[in-house]
């Protein structure tokens, strides 16, 4: 699993769409798709906010 699978992962098995998502964090909804699709990496900082979130590890947020 890459990256951008495990961030949809995660997102989807928590019944959220990216727009959810984007409202619940603060992100931009764009750069949700963008990292999902493997378009990009999101930063450390994105990271951090996305495992607290979802009140997981880091290692589990990226599908290790």
């Amino acid at each position: 699993m890459n990256y951008g699978e495990a961030l949809k992962h995660q997102r989807e098995i928590r019944n959220l769409s990216q727009t959810e998502l984007a409202r619940a964090t603060g992100l931009k909804q764009q750069m949700i798709s963008h990292w999902e699709a493997n378009k990009g990496l999101p930063n450390i900082d994105f990271c951090v906010r996305l495992a607290e979130y979802y009140d997981i590890s880091l290692d589990e947020l990226v599908g290790r």
